[in-house]
């Protein structure tokens, strides 16, 4: 899912600027934009500066070119409107299901080193692997040496698509990857858990001992490179991500949220329940998530759901990932309630402009659910005596 780059890209160390060398070049050469060559002459002399080796530079950018599709696809990213019942149903598909139930059969032994090392249990590293790229099916058709190339040039967010490039270099120096023909997303994410280069360089893992880390053709490479980023995420071992539970008619529904955690045995107390049961971690704050209000499916989410936000910054792609990973570990099909019926783009657009209007912050007026325009709907329930389950509708349009 190549759209979700920015998900690691807030991870990446940000270089500031271009260490210049007069060995390549007379006069400095600009940290993006400009001529192509001039460019990267200086990339590579930033990579010797880190003590990549020359020829190792030269390898990689040798006929590196601007990709215009890579461009097209940046400035035409697709918004996110899908409701959570509609992804989630989409992407945690019973052949998924299936499928990733055999990739933990025949991948036992790496998915016990994973959990064993990382802590990380086997269905979230199969979860992401899954909804990533159909268990390495579909890995994108960019040359990704090109695409971080153009995205580095480009002077739209070089900052970020630069270390990458740094990166890519630093894996040509040690032969795990080939820039002629190693393909990816458009964003230059690589591999079958889609990873960029600077995190394969720090997280990279050689799980089948072949001396290299190649998460894109090795599955061993690809599950405990994925399991020891995780962890640098803050994947606590032993703790859940997400539970799902039932709810009783009345709550104190502004408090739901993600933004809203408290001891989970505190929602336990007020009637929200489990449904597999499990009441063991009441000293661990919670989050009441309710994707499409009170009445559809209903979610507790604990620190480690923290590590979803980090992975991706959609709100639904992130509770599908969870919930995809606990129907992995065993648990049962989501009840799906009778969720009221959302806005459609223009409704939503209407209530977000109405919103605005009322002065809450809600980003751009674009149609979509973000944080922001929950949050403020949320407190208009509440300011109109309705049940403040952040989850926007006709009615609440009306009655604004």
């Amino acid at each position: 899912m190549s759209a979700v780059f920015v998900r690691r890209l807030s991870l990446a160390s940000v270089v500031a600027g271009c260490l210049a060398s007069t060995a390549l070049a007379q006069t400095p050469a600009p940290t993006c934009g400009g001529d192509l060559s001039t460019f990267l002459q200086g990339v590579k002399a930033e990579a010797i500066a880190k003590g990549i080796p020359a020829d190792a530079a030269d390898q990689a950018l040798a006929g590196a070119q601007i990709d215009q599709k890579v461009l097209s696809r940046d400035r035409a990213q697709g918004v996110f409107r899908q409701t959570f019942l509609d992804f989630s149903q989409r992407t945690v598909s019973q052949a998924r299901l299936d499928i990733g139930r055999q990739k933990l059969k025949q991948y036992a032994d790496v998915f016990a080193r994973a959990e064993q090392e990382f802590g990380v249990a086997p269905g979230v590293i199969t979860a992401f692997w899954a909804m990533e790229t159909d268990f390495g099916a579909v890995q994108g058709d960019f040359n990704t040496r090109n695409a971080l190339v153009t995205l580095a040039h480009d002077c739209r967010r070089p900052e970020l698509f630069r270390p990458q490039l740094i990166s890519l270099i630093e894996m040509v120096q040690h032969g795990d990857l080939d820039p002629a023909t190693n393909t990816g997303a458009w964003a230059g994410e690589i591999g079958q858990v889609q990873m960029l280069p600077e995190d394969i360089i720090a997280f990279g893992v050689d799980g089948d001992g072949d001396g290299h880390v190649n998460v894109k053709n090795s599955a061993a490479d690809a599950i405990l490179t994925a399991a020891k980023f995780i962890q640098s995420l803050g994947f606590k071992a032993g703790q859940p991500w997400v539970q799902e539970v039932t709810l009783p008619e009345n709550l104190p529904w502004g408090k739901s949220g993600l933004g809203n955690e408290i001891a989970a045995g505190e929602w336990f107390k007020a009637g929200v329940t489990p449904r597999d049961g499990n009441t063991g971690f009441g000293d661990l704050p919670a989050a009441l998530v309710l994707p499409q209000g009170r009445k559809g499916p209903a979610f507790l989410t604990y620190p480690n759901f923290r590590i979803y936000l980090e992975w991706n910054q959609s709100f639904i792609y992130t509770t599908s990932a969870a919930y995809f990973a606990t129907r992995l570990s065993g648990a049962p099909p989501y009840l799906k309630g009778t969720p009221e019926p959302g806005l459609d783009d223009s409704g939503m657009k209407a209530l977000q402009a109405k919103l605005q209007s009322l002065g809450h912050d809600v980003g751009k007026v674009d149609g979509i659910l973000g944080s922001g325009t929950r949050m403020a709907v949320q407190k208009e329930q509440a300011r109109l005596g309705l049940p403040a389950d952040g989850w926007p509708t006709m009615g609440l349009l009306s009655a604004l």
